[in-house]
């Protein structure tokens, strides 16, 4: 129905930059709000940041300043733009995104695949 294909994920020392991205494909009617999320081992998934349709943002206190999301609606496609990395940044990031699909009533959650990040110098 939904896939969404991550890229972008790699090796990086810290203060460096990755840029990931997400493009959603299948059917779609509509997406609402995207988000990256990102799980460290041995810890719970957390909300890195979202992004609504209308582009209103929202980011866990500790990536603030130095990541941004951003979104291009024609290509269904959310990007995670991040800088001065950190080591405690390491985690597989998995995409998010809040879907209608053609013929549905409802919303549902899908998530991609997931694209490992490492800090490490």
């Amino acid at each position: 129905q939904v896939q969404l294909v991550e890229s972008g994920g790699g090796l990086v020392q810290p203060g460096g930059s990755l840029r990931l991205s997400c493009a959603a494909s299948g059917s779609i009617r509509d997406i609402d709000t995207m988000g990256w999320y990102r799980q460290a081992p041995g810890k719970q998934r957390e909300l890195v940041a979202a992004i609504g349709s209308g582009k209103s943002t929202n980011y866990t206190e500790s990536v603030k300043g130095r990541f941004t999301i951003s979104r291009d609606n024609v290509k269904d496609t959310v990007y995670l733009q991040m800088n001065s990395l950190k080591p405690e940044d390491t985690a597989v990031f998995y995409c998010n995104a809040h879907v209608l699909v053609r013929g549905r009533i409802k919303y549902a959650d899908y998530w991609g695949q997931g694209t490992q990040v490492t800090v490490s110098s």
